[in-house]
């Protein structure tokens, strides 16, 4: 994604900057187009997002880049769409669809009641097609080389999951997680308890720890800021970190 025809001197200011990721984008491109874009040595994020998903992307720069970690450890908010009835290999659209069940006979009440059921602190199989490594090596790479590996299911905590609205097959949601939750896991083995089957079909980041994303900026703002529009927004967004981190 080269798109930085400016040539700007180097930026030397550190603090965070909110992104409202679009689809098709990944965590990295927009870390590599605020780099181009503003001629900045040292960006980092926290927090990755799937390509197909959308919202809420924390950036950090500068200084700021060593809470990178501390950031990605923070609690997400996600809202999402579940259908029901469909299954593919990487537990959202973007996969192949493995199998398609029926579901018609599926009533509200026992949709809420199995969401119910995924409260609290529990076990979750991450995805094969995921970043999480195993072995040194990402599960994805070895997901496009059609191989599946045993994995280990790791502890994750679901602090709220909340059914927004119910228009069969999809079902709208907001789950608020601990890091290491995967939603497209979640959708799955939702879908798995109502016996038809579930895959993730949308997902957008709204809160990740103090963050908003009625705080964020879209590609498309940043594409006619120059680095002092980027250090104001720095700045505004450096002072809500100061006063909970200290760096």
């Amino acid at each position: 994604m080269n798109e930085n025809k400016i040539k700007f001197p180097p930026f030397n200011s550190s603090g965070i900057l909110l992104v409202d990721k679009p689809t098709e984008w990944t965590s990295h491109d927009i870390v590599g187009f605020v780099r181009s874009r503003f001629n900045i040595d040292k960006v980092g994020h926290c927090g990755t997002l799937d390509p197909a998903a959308t919202g809420l992307l924390v950036i950090v720069i500068g200084r700021f880049t060593k809470l990178s970690q501390h950031l990605s450890g923070d609690d997400k908010t996600y809202e999402a769409t579940l259908i029901l009835g469909t299954e593919t290999d990487s537990m959202d659209m973007d996969g192949t669809i493995t199998a398609q069940k029926d579901w018609s006979n599926l009533t509200e009440k026992q949709i809420s009641d199995v969401f119910n059921n995924f409260m609290g602190k529990q076990k979750q199989l991450p995805p094969m097609v995921s970043a999480k490594k195993v072995g040194g090596k990402r599960l994805y790479e070895l997901a496009r080389k059609g191989k599946e590996i045993e994995r280990e299911a790791v502890d994750i905590t679901i602090h709220s999951l909340e059914i927004s609205k119910i228009r069969l097959p999809y079902v709208d949601f907001k789950v608020t997680c601990s890091k290491g939750t995967y939603v497209r896991a979640l959708c799955h083995d939702i879908g798995k308890k109502l016996s038809c089957g579930g895959t993730l079909f949308c997902l957008r980041r709204t809160h990740s720890g103090i963050f908003d994303i009625k705080h964020s900026v879209t590609v498309e703002q940043l594409r006619s800021w120059t680095q002092e529009d980027l250090n104001k927004k720095l700045l505004d967004t450096s002072d809500i970190i100061a006063s909970n981190l200290k760096i």
